[in-house]
């Protein structure tokens, strides 16, 4: 068998493997070692199991990336992420469209602490969809601002993405981080931009809310 047979095969199995709700891990990992197997032996294939796990698990800058999603996990639990949600309430929820403009802030904020876009995504989701739909938003703009905040977690530091391609790649961590912050902020206005025309131009999509109190 050619190796772009292998490969076919594999990505084949891959995709089999991820259908079956098998984890992305095991998955690529099984496919990992009978592709070697099949290529170089078994005894290359368990040698190589052997070394990379290893040389994985001790590289110094991917052990920062399962830290910032715990970190994220712990501002979850602890009521972090609704604390930010409601700080950001309490400065545009009287706008139109201000608790999508609040999801967006609050979004920047937890996608500064997890580097996660699924994270930030489904955390403020969880808490702003609700009171979305309770002050009768439109579907559309709801779950857009959640979908359009989540994307943050991979521009704004600390990004998991920008790490793993600082790795891939041998750039400084540091500058990526540095360059991402004027972009991420930049992206946050724009967004914030994005859901006042829609809401000037269909006040029904996201009627105001009432004026806080502190």
């Amino acid at each position: 068998m050619s190796e772009s047979a292998i490969g076919f095969v594999g990505l084949f199995a891959l995709f089999a493997l991820l259908f079956l709700r098998v984890p992305v891990a095991m998955a690529m990992l099984v496919v990992g070692f009978f592709g070697t197997v099949v290529m170089n032996g078994y005894s290359a294939a368990l040698s190589a199991l052997g070394t990379e796990s290893f040389e994985i698990s001790v590289t110094l800058p991917l052990t920062v990336i399962p830290l910032f999603v715990l970190m994220g996990n712990l501002a979850g639990v602890s009521g972090m992420s609704r604390d930010l949600f409601n700080a950001a309430y309490r400065w545009v929820g009287h706008w139109r469209g201000g608790l999508a403009s609040a999801t967006i802030v609050g979004c920047a904020g937890f996608a500064a602490l997890s580097g996660s876009s699924i994270a930030s995504a489904v955390t403020m989701g969880r808490v702003a969809l609700p009171e979305m739909k309770r002050f009768k938003y439109g579907d559309s703009l709801a779950t857009g601002a959640v979908a359009a905040g989540g994307t943050l977690g991979i521009l704004i530091p600390p990004s998991t993405g920008l790490i793993i391609y600082a790795i891939l790649t041998e750039e400084s961590i540091g500058r990526l981080f540095m360059a991402g912050v004027i972009p991420g902020i930049l992206l946050t206005c724009l967004f914030l931009i994005a859901i006042a025309i829609v809401t000037r131009l269909k006040p029904e999509l996201g009627p105001a809310g009432p004026i806080s109190t502190i």
